[in-house]
């Protein structure tokens, strides 16, 4: 069974705004309808965030199936991990669609953000650092697995524009071919440059890459532990890859305890999967599908992270 998550559009910026309440004079949204989410059925959740300034759609922000915590992320410039509050923060459900004031700057989009926050869910929030568990993203003792992306050619005159590029609108998943690996295969460019894409389907995850850093890397990986993971690599050319892994097994690394790698190829049988084939019996943790797939290993850190603590949020938003 199918379970895709997709954003789009949103782009994150600092701000200075005064944290839960709406200061004379501040931006804010023209007209908003802020909603619970209809009811999920079956194992498919799709999360949809687009529109805003620097999108195809600057004038209007439509987010569906988004939780408080995707919001606040897009609001304050922050990551998951940094942000402290009510066990609810990342499951309740809200529709969201806003209209913004002409011309309106993308710092001043995250104010409105802000100040619809504290208006609709009476948002108050503190700021604090604390020492958190953490990762470092290094090169394995047998060096990387990595493929440099190659630079594509300079446009001729006359030569058409490529096909799968964001211009030719979004991917519809249901019209997607299998591949032999049991997930769609996405067409050229669909993805975009500089982009990391995961799929997750029957207990298997996919994460493709094209043209990434390791700053890139490290920072999809954050967001799939949910604790920050600083690149140390060394590494300074651009790559792609695709990594297959267990996305259960997720858990126990987002609670600062990763699971044991397994035996280098072998030995106990624990080799390199075949990655035109994967197994959803045999496919290994991420911690451990970095090392054998890519040639890189997450050893645990502890350092100081800025945190959003929220002192009051209300889950019921006030009527539009």
């Amino acid at each position: 069974m199918l379970r895709a998550i997709m954003s789009a559009g949103l782009m994150v910026f600092t701000s200075c705004a005064a944290f839960g309440q709406t200061a004379e004079n501040s931006p804010t949204f023209e007209v908003a309808s802020v909603k619970p989410a209809a009811p999920i059925a079956g194992n498919r959740i799709m999360v949809m965030m687009r529109g805003g300034p620097g999108s195809p759609d600057p004038g209007q922000i439509t987010y569906t199936n988004v939780t408080v915590k995707n919001v606040l992320m897009n609001a304050y410039g922050v990551k998951g991990f940094q942000i402290t509050g009510p066990g609810w923060l990342d499951s309740e459900r809200y529709d969201i669609v806003a209209k913004l004031p002409r011309g309106a700057t993308k710092a001043e989009f995250m104010v409105m953000l802000q100040n619809l926050l504290a208006e609709r869910f009476k948002l108050t929030l503190h700021r604090e650092k604390k020492d958190l568990p953490m990762y470092a993203l290094v090169v394995g003792k047998n060096g990387p697995k990595l493929k440099e992306s190659v630079d594509d050619p300079a446009p001729k005159e006359g030569d058409a524009p490529k096909a799968g590029g964001p211009a030719d609108g979004p991917v519809v998943m249901g019209r997607l071919p299998m591949g032999k690996d049991g997930f769609p295969v996405l067409p050229p460019g669909a993805a975009g440059r500089g982009s990391t894409a995961i799929m997750m389907m029957n207990g298997n995850a996919r994460m493709t890459a094209s043209k990434q850093p390791m700053a890139g890397l490290a920072e999809m990986l954050s967001g799939q532990l949910d604790l920050p993971v600083v690149d140390m690599t060394g590494l300074t050319a651009k790559y792609d890859f695709t990594l297959y892994f267990a996305p259960e097994a997720l858990v126990g690394m987002r609670l600062g305890a990763p699971p044991a790698p397994g035996p280098p190829p072998g030995e106990g049988g624990g080799g390199v999967p075949d990655a035109s084939a994967p197994d959803a019996q045999s496919n290994p943790s991420l911690f451990t599908a970095l090392q054998e797939q890519l040639g890189l290993k997450l050893e645990q850190r502890k350092g100081p992270v800025d945190l959003l603590v929220i002192d009051h949020l209300e889950k019921a938003p006030i009527e539009n």
